[in-house]
């Protein structure tokens, strides 16, 4: 009979003025309200006053309740205009919270949630931190790498490596750099692309530092199929990586019998034993032209900036 009433404005009112009247009746009004906002009444409900009660029941030590106002929580996030005020009310922290202890449904429901509000334009600051990152390498290492859910994980990691303080927790956290790297290898078109994203991210903030630690977890065979396999962005991310692994004066290059073998194994996974041979050879093409082709610039930017910066008038 309670869920009925949600149907109409007074019954979402109902729920607002018997909230604090005490927790046995707001876990029993938990229930409506999730089912409620799985139809089309999102924004209404957010707009309603909605958002607040549930934030606060994310801070319940009863798992229960705090997982259903999480669900709540995800299902209202969906709709675009209740992100912003999502956002800033408080609930992703808490939501992290819950990916550290919470039951694998509610870890689910959390990731997705933070994943809706990430995307959200208005947010003027980071919904998340750096305390984000454990529980999600975590949740990454254990779940299918090709899976929706590693897509939103990765995709939140790629997030959190564009700063250095998410950069050092993906250092320190177990296995961080390698789970990001076995993304690369077995993830989907679109967790492969995030995967790569936040390991260049690394890279590209301090190469003398990351460079050794990706190259250690065997990234380089991932990041070569990941040019011939991924998505356009995720190629160029890739090759743009296996630049900054590769290039340097001070270190060995991969041999080129050792290079060449990789090269071929993957070309045989990829196009298969027939055509092996043709399309390593492509991709080994492809690489010595990139590789002059930036040797060129670096030429030209060295000409450039030793050049007088004032030309003498005739």
């Amino acid at each position: 009979m309670l869920f009925f009433c949600w149907e109409s404005p007074r019954g979402v009112e109902v729920f607002m003025e018997t909230y604090f009247e005490g927790y046995a009746r707001r876990l029993n009004l938990m229930g409506p309200l999730w089912q409620l906002s799985k139809t089309r009444n999102k924004v209404k409900i957010a707009t309603a006053g909605a958002i607040p009660p549930l934030v606060e029941l994310l801070k319940f030590q009863n798992g229960t309740l705090r997982e259903l106002a999480a669900a709540a929580i995800l299902t209202l996030s969906a709709a675009a205009p209740n992100k912003p005020a999502i956002a800033a009310s408080g609930a992703a922290p808490l939501l992290v919270q819950i990916l550290h202890s919470g039951s694998v449904q509610g870890r689910v429901d959390a990731v997705t949630a933070l994943h809706y509000l990430s995307t959200c334009k208005e947010n003027s600051s980071p919904i998340l931190d750096a305390t984000a990152v454990p529980p999600l390498i975590n949740l990454l290492k254990d779940c299918k790498k090709y899976s929706k859910f590693a897509e939103k994980a990765t995709a939140l990691l790629e997030i959190l490596s564009s700063s250095e303080e998410g950069r050092i927790a993906i250092t320190n956290s177990d296995g961080g750099i390698l789970t990001l790297v076995e993304t690369v290898e077995d993830g989907s078109l679109v967790s492969t692309q995030h995967a790569v994203g936040a390991l260049l991210s690394l890279c590209q903030s301090c190469r003398d530092k990351y460079r050794q630690l990706i190259l250690k977890e065997g990234a380089i065979p991932g990041l070569l199929r990941l040019t011939v396999e991924g998505t356009f962005e995720a190629q160029e991310r890739a090759r743009t990586l296996l630049d900054l692994l590769r290039d340097t004066p001070q270190e060995k290059r991969l041999s080129s019998s050792v290079l060449e073998k990789i090269v071929y194994d993957i070309a045989a996974r990829v196009d298969g034993a027939d055509k092996a041979a043709e399309t390593a050879k492509r991709l080994l093409q492809d690489m010595v032209q990139r590789s002059m082709e930036l040797s060129m610039t670096r030429i030209q930017q060295r000409a450039a900036s030793s050049a007088p910066s004032k030309i003498p008038s005739a």
